[in-house]
């Protein structure tokens, strides 16, 4: 059964100078203020579309990575997951760069990066952000 999320976002001015607002609806978990200069400059307490993109990537990895331990016989102690959206002005999004560590008892280091590859493809936001470069550094903790 397929599961709807919403956000909306209400602007006011030009790209430039005017500012707006993210609701995260679904949750209602809040309102972010977003301007075009929290998005190329400094995010000086505002958010963007890439830090939202991040916090969506990260967590799909963390999931994904986690349903691979599961389907090896493994539960991770501890999965970090850390994502860095790259946006260049005028360009767009060119690269997510997922960081992961892990603690999982009884994990070799190539199945670790084999199960981590293979989330890393198979999470659907990887999959959304197809035509971008996706890169992955995988750290196994012990």
């Amino acid at each position: 059964m397929a599961t709807v999320r919403s956000a909306h976002t209400v602007w006011n001015g030009d790209l430039f100078n005017g500012q707006g607002e993210v609701t995260l609806d679904s949750s209602g978990l809040g309102t972010y203020d977003v301007t075009w200069k929290a998005r190329a400059e400094e995010a000086n307490g505002k958010t963007s579309p890439e830090e939202l993109i991040a916090a969506a990537h990260s967590a799909c990895f963390s999931m994904a990575f986690s349903n691979g331990l599961a389907e090896a016989g493994k539960t991770a102690e501890r999965i970090e997951t850390s994502a860095n959206v790259t946006f260049v002005p005028g360009t767009g999004i060119t690269e997510s760069l997922l960081k992961v560590t892990a603690v999982v008892p009884g994990l070799t280091a190539e199945e670790f990066e084999d199960i981590a590859e293979a989330a890393k493809s198979g999470c659907p936001v990887s999959q959304a952000l197809a035509g971008i470069k996706i890169s992955l550094e995988a750290t196994l903790e012990s």
